[in-house]
């Protein structure tokens, strides 16, 4: 008999097969990344069903709620000609099914390795959440690794702007260290006018 949980499970399945081949058969690059996203969400609910929290939580959070919002406001944003686009496809077609045939011998390669081997689990399973887990392995037993990463990807998005930034001579810029360097006397003077002073020296007499 078929349990509640693996009815939820084929169902997330069959959603996420036919989401995964909208996304590389439709011609709307907008329909293309809403079945991606679609296929984010029922790949986070399998996920948890696993009882794998940590990855569910990444992939709603980083993909669909960062990579995917960014991609949709860019393919919304920019003008796309799909006819310019489709053009030449069929001459990539020979190239293309070539590296997917490898890409997928490389990974039949991978999954029949010793480590990827289907066993049954002898060793005992903590309380703890995976997320803790995780967390306890990645922040002490990886940290350098993982402190190496965060510093290759800080370069990697510095060395982007860098690139892509381009000179305009319309624009204004600031120089920070002449900001920070900056004084109270540099920032407000006051100036006081003769005409002032005779009017204000003015309204001390009447008071008087």
């Amino acid at each position: 008999m078929i349990e509640f949980k693996d009815f939820v499970f084929y169902v997330l399945s069959l959603v996420l097969i036919s989401s995964g081949l909208s996304v590389i058969t439709s011609r709307n690059p907008v329909t293309a990344a809403l079945s991606l996203v679609l296929a984010f969400f029922n790949a986070a609910g399998i996920w948890l069903l696993l009882q794998a929290e940590f990855l569910a939580i990444v992939l709603v959070l980083v993909y669909v709620g960062a990579v995917m919002v960014l991609f949709l406001f860019v393919v919304m944003m920019l003008d796309i000609n799909l006819d310019k686009l489709r053009e030449g496809f069929w001459d990539y077609l020979p190239m293309a099914g070539f590296i997917g045939l490898l890409m997928m011998v490389e990974m039949v390669m991978v999954l029949k390795t010793k480590p990827f081997n289907l066993a049954p689990i002898t060793e005992s399973i903590s309380n703890t959440s995976n997320t803790e887990m995780i967390g306890n392995t990645l922040y002490s037993n990886y940290v350098l690794p993982f402190e190496l990463a965060s510093v290759v990807l800080l370069i990697a998005i510095v060395s982007a702007i860098a690139l892509t930034l381009r000179d305009r001579k319309d624009s204004k810029k600031t120089n920070p260290a002449d900001q920070v360097a900056v004084k109270r006397q540099d920032r407000v003077r006051i100036v006081r006018m003769k005409s002032e002073e005779k009017y204000i020296k003015s309204k001390a007499k009447k008071r008087t």
